[in-house]
């Protein structure tokens, strides 16, 4: 059990509140930091005390039960605001590029780079030697993205014209279908989201030719490890956590209209105990 002091928001929580998937009246969310205020009965898991952030259900809650295997400690150094921005969007680069088959000197294409999965995948494809190109929507949302480690930073794919190994998509839409059309033989899309809300149509025979894979992408089992293996690269600073927004759980809509409308880089964090703002959200005329 878990007494939470922040949650993240994700681009998942708001297709959550609006598609039905979730039963109305039940509790959503999905990233959680706090303290464990009691230990798992078998024994296993963290003591009484311990610093964690978890990937679970109903993390938007003051406290919560949480399996052993969903959970990390947060290491000493790290702030519980930057370790909840790491496990929906951390776990999903980290995974994603690994379904991928991310490797040294592999071309890799990040777009909706300047959200929470796309700066994560961004700084990890430059670790392991890749070659990183990221786009964005504007220039604006392209600033820090070559100090994270990208290579090359675009505004959608404007002038990209040599084929990549591997796609982590966020986007969706026309844009996925570009993405498609730039793969080289042997290579991987991973959708990991559809931000755009728009239609993917693919013309006749765009699927047809040299083995090439569009893969559906879905966090699933146990993410312990690999929350733990984030949270030491960000208290190393190794990996940097960027919050474009941080405030009260009380000002949620103003949290979730600002993720949706795209005024936030990076991630947003909600504040369980009602503290006030430590950034404020730009306006759209902005």
């Amino acid at each position: 059990m878990v007494d939470v002091s922040h949650a993240s928001l994700n681009y998942g929580d708001l297709n959550d509140a609006r598609s039905g998937r979730v039963p109305v009246g039940a509790v959503l969310g999905s990233d959680a930091a706090g303290v464990v205020v009691q230990a798992a009965a078998n024994g296993t898991g963290p003591a009484v005390g311990t610093r964690v952030v978890a990937l679970t259900s109903g993390a938007f809650a003051e406290r919560v039960a949480i399996d052993v295997g969903a959970l990390a400690e947060v290491p000493k150094g790290l702030d519980p605001a930057q370790a909840v921005a790491l496990p929906v969007a951390g776990v999903a680069a980290l995974r994603s590029l690994r379904a991928a088959g991310l490797g040294p000197d592999k071309r890799v294409l990040i777009t909706g780079a300047s959200g929470g999965v796309g700066r994560f995948a961004v700084q990890l494809a430059a670790r392991a030697g890749a070659h990183v190109i990221a786009s964005v929507g504007s220039a604006a949302r392209g600033e820090g993205l070559a100090e994270a480690g990208a290579d090359e930073v675009l505004i959608g794919l404007e002038g990209l014209r040599q084929p990549v190994d591997v796609v982590i998509d966020s986007v969706g839409g026309p844009q996925l279908v570009e993405a498609w059309n730039l793969l080289a033989p042997g290579g991987s899309v991973q959708s990991v989201g559809w931000t755009s809300g728009e239609p993917a149509v693919f013309p006749p025979y765009a699927t047809v030719g040299p083995a090439k894979s569009l893969t559906s992408f879905v966090i699933e089992g146990d993410t312990g490890a690999d929350l733990a293996a984030l949270t030491e690269l960000a208290a190393e600073g190794a990996v940097t956590v960027e919050i474009g927004w941080q405030g009260s759980w009380d000002r949620f809509d103003e949290a979730a209209g600002a993720l949706r409308g795209r005024r936030i880089p990076g991630k947003a964090v909600l504040e369980v105990a009602g503290a006030e703002p430590h950034a404020t959200v730009p306006s759209p005329q902005d």
